[in-house]
């Protein structure tokens, strides 16, 4: 296996875009990521996408994506596993430089939602869930991620001002971003007014109906070193693990076994403990989900996420940062692109190219990407090199 390296990575900005295609928005973050690498060179092509099909009547992207981006006779695939689509691109490629297959991989992660009602996103979103036992039924993600809530508070006495915090933390970092669909801070006051969606988790506490796309292109470290223009970050560790899908088949609901796996791979992959890492990218769905993936993965023992965040860990300025971007609450969650952005992120703030949200000189990164309600996940740790 050889070592791979991300010398570019390219994104655009995340919102309800009526003037912009799914494929318009895929070309157009692969560019600028080939901008950002000072190269055009592709060998092959990864292309995350939960439900274009859905969304946007539109399959076969495989052949879609690389037509507009001008590289028609590349090899490219689409990869799905729900929202952990765009993290799945990014492993894609990865295996494809590390292997050997290609010297240059481009991953892009794209989803277009808004172009249809809420009632049909809410349908697309829901085949990420079990079909038949579960949105058969009449249960939605905000349905089951109030499960997960509920029980967390129940066992853990959790409660509504924490997460909100996350919430807070999240838009106050996602207002330095100006890549964010809502760039702009919110009070605790207002998460805990905000509509009632599923009891006892509220508007605010739920990411967005998004559209976006993000890039990264990867090689290997020795081609990495031809280019200068910006510190060297090199992929240490990849991760990636199922679960069962329905949330009622598993022994703890509270337990997300898919992220304790993947991260595990990916850390003992890079050779790394938690304790090492120095900020982290999470799969903030819902407000919830932040707090189980920092007990799941050893930021804090379980039951302590809530008093962690009100405490300031995760905050900027916190021992361990969580989504500096603003995470899929502040930045929004294209489904499928979203673990491309997390990458994104990773990278920008290693280089020290994060602007107002700029962390104090981070060496190591994680990224933790699921899909539905950890039914998948991928996870990738990132290291600079001076």
């Amino acid at each position: 296996m050889r070592d791979v390296a991300i010398i570019g990575i390219g994104i655009i900005k995340f919102g309800e875009l009526w003037e912009k295609s799914l494929r318009d928005m895929a070309v157009e973050a692969a560019l600028n990521c080939l901008t950002d690498a000072g190269t055009d060179r592709a060998d092959s092509v990864t292309i995350g996408c939960m439900s274009s099909g859905v969304f946007n009547g539109q399959e076969h992207l495989a052949s879609l994506i690389p037509d507009y981006l001008g590289k028609n006779n590349i090899p490219a695939t689409r990869v799905e596993s729900a929202c952990a689509s765009g993290g799945l691109a990014v492993r894609n490629a990865y295996m494809e430089v590390a292997s050997g297959l290609s010297d240059y991989s481009l991953a892009i992660g794209v989803e277009k939602m808004t172009d249809v009602s809420t009632g049909m996103a809410t349908y697309a979103l829901a085949t990420a869930c079990d079909r038949d036992y579960e949105a058969f039924h009449g249960i939605t993600f905000p349905g089951l991620y109030a499960m997960l809530a509920r029980a967390h508070m129940e066992r853990y006495d959790t409660t509504r001002e924490q997460l909100a915090q996350v919430a807070v933390k999240n838009h106050s970092n996602g207002a330095l971003n100006p890549f964010a669909q809502y760039p702009f801070p919110v009070t605790q006051e207002a998460v805990l007014s905000s509509t009632m969606i599923a009891d006892p988790l509220r508007l605010l506490d739920c990411s967005p109906i998004t559209d976006g796309a993000a890039a990264v292109l990867l090689t290997t470290v020795e081609e990495a070193k031809k280019f200068k223009s910006s510190p060297m970050v090199i992929i240490r560790g990849v991760g990636s693990a199922t679960d069962t899908l329905a949330l009622s088949q598993r022994k703890d609901m509270l337990e997300l076994g898919a992220v304790k796996k993947a991260v595990h791979r990916a850390l003992k992959m890079a050779g790394k403990k938690i304790q090492d890492i120095d900020f982290a990218e999470v799969h903030d769905c819902f407000t919830i989900s932040e707090i189980l993936v920092m007990e799941t993965i050893g930021i804090v023992k379980p039951g302590q996420g809530g008093p962690a965040t009100i405490d300031g860990l995760t905050a900027l300025d916190g021992k361990f940062p969580l989504n500096p971007s603003g995470g899929l609450k502040s930045k929004g969650h294209p489904v499928g692109a979203s673990g491309v952005a997390q990458v994104y992120e990773a990278v920008s703030q290693l280089r020290g190219e994060s602007g107002k949200r700029q962390l104090n000189n981070p060496k190591l990164a994680l990224t933790q990407n699921m899909g539905g309600s950890g039914g998948s996940c991928v996870c990738h740790v990132l290291e600079v090199k001076d």
